[in-house]
This record gives C-alpha cells, structure tokens and sequence, in this order.
C-alpha cells in the first residue's frame, strides 16, 4: 500500500533550467515550508482544522454502516441531495470504489442501491430523474452543515414532496436521513422534532474538507467499501504530512513545490490529470478544493481537471505548446485487470503493434509518453503514484491534497479555510428569491445596444 509523489520533472535540470533549482528544495523552498508549517500548527491549535482529527473517530465507520443497513433496506436507489464539498466527494467515491458503471451494472452493484448525486438544482436534470425513480424503493441523503444553502434545501423540498405525493408506503420519514450540523442548522431541529435519522459533520469541518466524515463514509460504505479503510488511509498520510522535514513531506512537496512553479516561474494553472475513468472525478473534486481555498486576495493558482488519455486529443496541444503558465500532475494507479487486444490475420499489418497488449498497458504508456513529451519541451509534471483504488488509498489521496491545500494556503499568505467570495452570490441569490432580511442586487439598466444574437 503506497502513495508515490515523483516530482523529478519540476527540477531545473530536467527542464533546460525552466524548472525548480534542485538546490532551492533544501534552501529556500524548505525554509518557506517551515515557515507555512507554523501557520498550520496555529490554525490547529485554534480549532479550525478539525479534517486532521476525522480519521480518529473510531466509533464513526460502525454507525454508519448499522444507520447505512437500516436506511437503505429493501431501497434500489439511493439520492446524495448536496451541492460542492456535499457532493463532489460522494461522486468521486461512487465512481472510483464502485466503479464508473455502478448505476449501470446489476452485476458489478450486487444487490446494493444505485447512487445518485443531485448537486445542480437543473429542473430537466431532476424531473427526469424523479421520473426514473420508484419512489416506494428510493432513499434520500441530504447532505448540508448549515441547513441553508439555497440549492440544497430546495432540491430537499421538491424531493420530499415527491415521496409525499406518490403515496409511499410506511413513513416517508424513515427514507431520510440527514448530515449536517450536530447541533446547529435547520435540517438539526427538523430531524428531532420529526424523527428523522442523522449523521454529524463536526463543526470544525468545512464543506470542502468533509469528505472523511460521514459526508463521505456514507456513500464510500453505499458501493460496498470498508469506510474504517478509508480512514485508516488519510490516518497514515495524515502522519507523515505533518512534519517539518519538506523532503520527506508528500503533501508539503505538493503544495511548496506548485506554489513556487507559480509564484517565482509563472506556472498559475495547476493541472489534476488521472490516468483511470475510475479517479476523473477526483480531478473535479481537487478543483473545488484548490479554487475556493487558495483564490482570494487577487492571489491563487487555477486548477484545471484533466483526463487521460482523453485530453490527449484536447488540452495537451496546449499543455505543450501553448503559454509556459502550466505544471501538470497526473495521478495513476494498477487496474484491477487489463484487457488484451486481439489481432488476426484479417487485421492490417500497421496494427500488429497492438498485438498481445492489454488496455492498461496501453493507457500507461500514454501516461509515460505524455510526461516525457512534456519534459522534451521544458514543461513541469509531476506523479501521484498510487498503489491501487480502494478505499485505503484514496483516504490517503483526500488527505494528501487536503494538507496540501491548508498548506498553499499559509504560503500564499491567505485563509484557505473560509470563502468569501461565495458569500456575495449567495446574498444576492437571497434577495432576488425573496428570502426576508436580504436585498436583492441593484442591477445596471439594460443596455439593448449591446445585445446581439439571433432572432428578435
């Protein structure tokens, strides 16, 4: 069981001197990881960490697995009803521990519950769905610390009131269950007084962080996985991240190396790029992360999700070619099993290559030669190596970046733990929906002259 961050190919020396000097990785640069570290311990200290402390809570895998058994009993799907950190996590554990074809396979599922995220509040996206759905064999995860964000509670209403409407048989009630606040919040209060189950998010753990709670163990335990696994994974990155000694460090190499690629060579745009249908959402869930956490202040780097060997035939002409504004990190992993390609004689000579290959082989290869190519043209790229994709490595991932990501945060001298930013939308998403003690925005007028389309 491993976890590998090969950044050989962010060096200087490796690059034609458009790279990392060697040399600044234990000066300059394990200087300012020390520094960043101290800012780590303080926010800690001062409880606003509480993501590092979820991999201890030994009782949290067995509740929910015994709530996860009863809640979902005689249920075909179940409904994860959130929206960013709520649901961008249970999507990458669906996919990547249950495989892309989870919803697909009766097979692959073995009796277990489809599972499905409902994060956009798009009416088409979730009529049709509702429509798909027997709501007598159908099971609901609404999933918000605060109880109040807009597109949660609303897609919370309409799908309660569906359950409602088409008369399901026994207590719609027993077909909820709640992670939210343990003690705050408006899905608490409703949950008591009504008897609906629920599951805490501790309240030192922010939304893009809370992929180790239950908001995560609970669809990580829906596909079948160990959710003990999954902590155990992050518990054992969590110790080895936490150490000044930067060369030893997985997520401070991570987080100083990306950020000085930024900030003292100009590469802005951090490229996530997985090698395996199974971890492309994980490239979307980083994006969340690394964006909301690190963007503020007019400073902060730019995720770009990417999928191998997809963007082969799309981003990577510009990744080569294009502005030097780039560091890509693939992310790799063994199959379960390769596929081999057959070849016979009917089959034209130019494909003989092909012969007696597997899949893998063949994606593996694009991995490889699409990093050498980079390099040949003096453009950064680093590894994560894992070995597998089961639940111990990727607790061991999330943590990783979640580390990295408080980490960035110190050295790009910004709060990664709040989102300000956000908060201006949603204040004016308020206003212009009616909801008391919130004005809506006072827009400029319209300006027909710089409209232009087709028709009238």
């Amino acid at each position: 069981m491993s976890i590998v961050f090969d950044w050989a190919n962010l060096v200087s020396d490796r690059l034609a001197g458009r790279g990392i000097p060697a040399a600044d990785v234990e000066g300059p640069l394990a200087d300012r990881f020390r520094a960043a570290m101290e800012d780590v311990r303080a926010w800690r200290s001062e409880g606003r960490l509480g993501f590092l402390d979820l991999p201890d809570d030994d009782a949290l895998p067995a509740e929910v697995r015994a709530r996860v058994a009863d809640w979902t009993a005689d249920v075909d799907d179940v409904l994860i009803v959130g929206i960013g950190g709520s649901a961008l996590g249970a999507v990458v554990l669906r996919d990547a521990l249950g495989g892309v074809r989870w919803n697909a396979s009766d097979i692959d599922r073995n009796r277990r519950p489809r599972v499905h995220v409902l994060d956009n509040p798009d009416p088409d996206t979730v009529r049709g769905l509702l429509r798909d759905l027997d709501p007598d064999r159908t099971a609901v995860n609404v999933v918000s610390k605060s109880g109040s964000t807009a597109e949660t509670m609303a897609l919370f209403l309409v799908v309660r009131a569906w359950l409602e409407s088409e008369g399901v048989a026994g207590d719609v009630r027993r077909r909820l269950l709640f992670t939210t606040d343990p003690e705050r919040g408006a899905l608490r209060p409703m949950a008591e007084a009504e008897g609906i189950a629920a599951l805490p998010i501790p309240p030192d753990v922010g939304g893009r962080f809370s992929v180790l709670s239950a908001v995560g163990l609970v669809p990580a335990t829906l596909v079948g996985a160990d959710p003990a696994e999954l902590l155990r994974g992050a518990a054992d990155m969590r110790d080895r991240s936490l150490g000044d000694d930067l060369a030893r460090n997985p997520a401070g190499l991570f987080a100083t190396l990306l950020h000085a690629l930024d900030v003292d060579h100009g590469r802005a745009i951090h490229v996530l790029m997985p090698y395996a249908d199974r971890l492309r959402s994980m490239a979307l869930w980083f994006q969340q992360l690394w964006a909301e956490s690190l963007g503020k202040d007019g400073r902060g780097p730019t995720p770009l999700p990417a999928l191998g060997a997809v963007d082969q035939h799309a981003q990577v002409q510009l990744f080569m070619e294009g502005p030097h504004d780039k560091a890509v990190v693939f992310v790799s992993a063994p199959f379960d099993a390769d596929v081999p390609v057959p070849f016979g004689s009917r089959d034209p000579a130019a494909l003989a290559y092909l012969a007696d290959r597997g899949l893998g082989e063949l994606l593996d290869a694009e991995r490889r030669a699409t990093m050498e190519a980079l390099r040949t043209r003096e453009r950064p790229s680093a590894s994560l190596e894992l070995g597998g994709i089961d639940a111990y490595h990727l607790g061991a991932l999330f943590m990783l970046l979640e580390v990295a990501t408080v980490v960035g945060g110190a050295l790009y001298g910004v709060d990664p733990l709040d989102q300000p930013g956000v908060e201006q939308g949603k204040i004016f998403t308020y206003g212009l929906m009616g909801r008391d003690g919130f004005d809506p925005p006072a827009f400029p007028p319209p300006d027909e002259h710089r409209r232009v389309g087709l028709g009238d």
